[in-house]
């Protein structure tokens, strides 16, 4: 499995995401994607899955050092104190010891960032969390962060596509050492049926999916956690690492990138990056 180093962490490039997986359907897919050799799994409080993924991973017969396993943080418990009691929270809901990665999910409008950072930093002292990080941040946020947060900050979790340029946001990220972990990868299946990838695809006898999701894990410090309700469409995702895609390929598929390429808007969204 490819790995991204990124201020001492280790981190699987490809990961399997959670959101929108229910119950027993989150369970099987975690399962399944355990099976097919996901060694990085992705959820969220918010996803209201963390029990069902954790059952996954401790029935998997994988040791625990093994899974990577990533959640994240609502903005409404980011006050310290309750977010320390959150992050407990979780830990009793996956029953696995300790949480590989822990995200602040989107930056809060209202907790001030220097208080969620102490937080932040208690419970990575704490040793609840292994590595800690940010979601939907933007440069000037993740500034904000690094000025007062002790612990370093290992990715920072947006949307990110062929259709999306990230430009600035990785560049300033590259030089703090800190991973871009892309969700959404595949445009929400916006990737396939489009010419440009479809014809890269037809030369590699992959499909348009495995292609985007190629072109991210190809580039320096971006790890991409695409999510399927089905086995089969999550085995082809998997199969990325026997192909390489050459440089005027990566090239075409930058220059499908647009600033207004963005897909997910929330009324917590921050005033995003220019690309």
């Amino acid at each position: 499995m490819h790995l991204v180093q990124a201020n001492g962490a280790r981190i699987p490039a490809l990961g399997f995401g959670t959101w929108e997986l229910k119950g027993a359907d989150a369970e099987r897919m975690v399962s399944a994607a355990l099976d097919i050799g996901y060694r990085h799994i992705d959820t969220a409080q918010y996803y209201g899955n963390e029990v069902e993924v954790g059952r996954a991973v401790r029935n998997s017969g994988l040791p625990r050092a093994e899974v990577f396993v990533t959640t994240k943080i609502w903005p409404d418990r980011f006050r310290e104190g309750d977010f320390e009691v959150a992050v407990e929270e979780s830990l009793d809901r996956l029953r696995l010891g300790y949480i590989d990665l822990l995200l602040l999910h989107w930056p809060s409008q209202t907790v001030p960032l220097d208080e969620t950072m102490a937080a932040l930093d208690d419970v990575k002292e704490r040793g609840l969390a292994r590595h800690v990080g940010v979601s939907n941040f933007t440069t000037r946020l993740i500034e904000e962060s690094l000025d007062s947060l002790k612990a370093p900050l290992v990715t920072n979790q947006v949307e990110y596509h062929p259709f999306l340029s990230q430009r600035k946001l990785l560049t300033y990220q590259r030089q703090e050492d800190i991973a871009l972990t892309a969700y959404c990868p595949l445009a929400q299946g916006k990737v396939f049926g489009h010419p440009v990838i479809a014809d890269i695809a037809q030369r590699y006898g992959k499909n348009e999916g495995q292609i985007a999701l190629r072109w991210l894990v190809q580039q320096e410090g971006v790890i991409a956690i695409p999510r399927s309700a089905k086995e089969a469409n999550a085995r082809r995702n998997f199969e990325i690492f026997d192909f390489s895609l050459e440089e005027e390929e990566m090239q075409r598929l930058f220059a499908l990138q647009n600033p207004r390429g963005r897909l997910v808007e929330s009324e917590l969204s921050p005033e995003w990056d220019s690309a």
